[in-house]
This record gives structure tokens, C-alpha cells and sequence, in this order.
């Protein structure tokens, strides 16, 4: 039988991991993260974590290799501290958007941080909104993948939705897309695009569906650079839609997107908590944030149990 649940966190989101602490009313285990001057790490455990069943939460945030390091190090730590399971809680899991061999000569690197996380110790993973459900296949360990889906319906249902149409950044989120237009009660319109080589640089060149007086509500995984986006936004304002809206799980926000959200026709930018916003948020004042932690409280109680999750979404 598994001991006393542990929680353990990194450098990337310790904001989070104390709200899903708060909110399952125990305490965050501490650790000492050592940075050296020839920049290798020590992490150590500051807290006895035998045959305990440890959860360590981190996710992929800059400095994203430092971080990506540190799990890794706290992971292995745990391996060798006795501790009877290890789970990596990675709200936004790294390399999740390299999870394909599409041009010559690359790594997929989604499949080999999945490789690597299970060689530092994880004997399992909770997640939330994967790139591509595929890359669950790059585990040979349980996965648990949660999905901001009630976050955002539960936000989007006090508001009033008169006239409002969903669309898709892409022709591939449009099957999942599918759950929020059933959840709102609202039809669905999909924008078709096509990216230049490596660059952030994609344009939109087709319109599926009606947004011409319409309030739009665009939903995707994440937003990096925003360009995406925002030329999404443009390109919806130009085909009519009297406003856009858009929710997106994991705020990743690089390089100068906040100043492409400030100038764009943007009205609102609803984001999970998944990644530390609140630098943007004091820059940005289009950007809500809805928090997870709760849910993935809940999960991390009922893997502890041993119940299902599939009830948290």
C-alpha cells in the first residue's frame, strides 16, 4: 500500500503548487534548489519521502531548460530517496508542440521528453490539453490528461452569448472544438491556414463557416508568440465579425506578444494559469486568468485514491 501523499515543486510555478496545496489543505513539502557558478544544479529534498507517493509539479516556462534540469534532478532525487511512486504534474508539458517529424533530420521532441522523464524517475504523468492526443503514445507509463474545457464553459456560460459563433485557429482543432460548441450551444466556424518554414509567421487564407456580424470566440491550446492569433483576430474582423474573443489554455506569451495583443482587435484574452502570467497581466489589461489549481487538486486526491479522474472533465 502507497504512504502519505507528498508534494514536491520547482523554480517554474511555485504560485501554483501552493494554490492546489491551499486548496487540498496540506502542506508543500520544501526542497533546496543550488545554482552553481559553473552552472550545474543540486536539488534536495528537504522532507523524509519514503515509500511515500510523491507528486512533484512543474511546468514548461523560461527558463525552460534550467527547469526541464531541475525536474529532472528532483525526479531522480526521489528515485533514489525510496520514494514508492513518482508523478510529474506538468501543466504545460514541455516540447509538447514538436511532436511530429515533419520536415528532415529532426528530433521529435515531444516523445523524447517523455522518454526522459521516465528515465529520471516518473512512473506516471498528469497534464493538461496535449498538443495532439498522440503524443499520450509517447509514454510507456500512465497518463492523465486533463482538459481546460468546464474551466472555460463555466466562464463563458454567465456571460451573454447572444450572437456569438466559436472558431478554430485551425482545421485540427475543430473535432475538439466540437465539445465547447455542444457545451455553449453555439455553431462553429473554422479558419484555414498555412505557416511559412520554421517562423511564427502563419497566414490565414480560408474562412469555413459565417462570423459576418457575429461576435467571434477563437479557443486553442496555446499562444506563443501571438502572431498566430492576432492575424487570426485580423482576418476575422475583416470578414465581419463585430468582435473577438479568445480563450487559450496555455499562455506561453514569448517574445513581444503582449505588444501584439495590445495592438490587436482583440477585446478579451481569457488564459489558464498553467504558466506564471501575472508579469503579462500587469502589461496587458485584455488578459483574464482562470485557475486550475483546483482541478488539478482534485486529481491529484483522486490518483491518490486510486478513483478515476475522467469525472474532472
Amino acid at each position: 500500500m502507497l504512504g502519505p501523499l507528498k508534494i514536491f515543486t520547482g523554480s517554474a510555478h511555485p504560485d501554483f503548487a501552493q494554490d492546489i496545496c491551499n486548496y487540498m489543505a496540506m502542506e508543500l513539502s520544501p526542497i533546496e534548489t543550488v545554482h552553481f557558478s559553473n552552472q550545474n544544479m543540486l536539488v534536495q529534498l528537504l522532507d523524509n519521502v519514503r515509500e511515500s507517493d510523491v507528486f512533484v509539479i512543474q511546468s514548461s516556462c523560461p527558463p525552460v531548460s534550467d527547469n526541464i534540469v531541475e525536474t529532472f534532478l528532483l525526479l531522480d532525487s526521489l528515485r533514489h530517496s525510496s520514494a514508492a511512486r513518482v508523478t510529474a504534474v506538468l501543466p504545460y508539458f514541455p516540447y509538447v508542440r514538436s511532436d511530429k517529424k515533419d520536415q528532415p533530420r529532426i528530433s521529435i521532441a515531444a516523445k523524447l521528453m517523455a522518454k526522459l522523464h521516465q528515465a529520471a524517475g516518473a512512473n506516471r504523468f498528469l497534464t493538461m490539453d496535449l498538443h495532439s492526443p498522440q503524443i499520450q503514445g509517447f509514454f510507456d507509463v500512465p497518463v492523465d490528461q486533463l482538459l481546460a474545457t468546464d474551466v472555460f464553459v463555466e466562464y463563458f456560460k454567465k456571460r451573454d452569448l447572444t450572437n456569438f459563433v466559436i472558431v478554430a485557429a485551425d482545421v485540427g482543432e475543430a473535432k475538439h472544438l466540437g465539445r465547447y460548441a455542444n457545451r455553449l450551444n453555439l455553431p462553429m466556424a473554422i479558419i484555414d491556414k498555412r505557416r511559412l518554414g520554421n517562423s511564427d509567421t502563419v497566414i490565414p487564407t480560408h474562412l469555413i463557416g459565417d462570423v459576418d456580424g457575429l461576435n467571434a470566440l477563437i479557443i486553442d491550446d496555446e499562444v506563443a508568440s501571438a502572431g498566430t492569433l492576432c492575424k487570426a483576430a485580423e482576418f476575422l474582423k475583416e470578414h465581419g465579425a463585430k468582435s473577438v474573443t479568445s480563450a487559450v489554455v496555455h499562455p506561453v506569451l514569448s517574445g513581444n506578444a503582449i505588444e501584439k495583443i495590445n495592438k490587436s482587435p482583440i477585446d478579451e484574452l481569457v488564459v489558464t494559469n498553467s504558466i506564471p502570467v501575472a508579469d503579462k497581466v500587469q502589461q496587458c489589461s485584455k488578459i483574464t486568468v482562470l485557475s486550475v489549481a483546483p482541478m488539478f487538486a482534485k486529481a491529484i486526491q483522486r490518483i491518490h485514491n486510486g478513483d478515476s479522474i475522467s469525472v474532472l472533465f
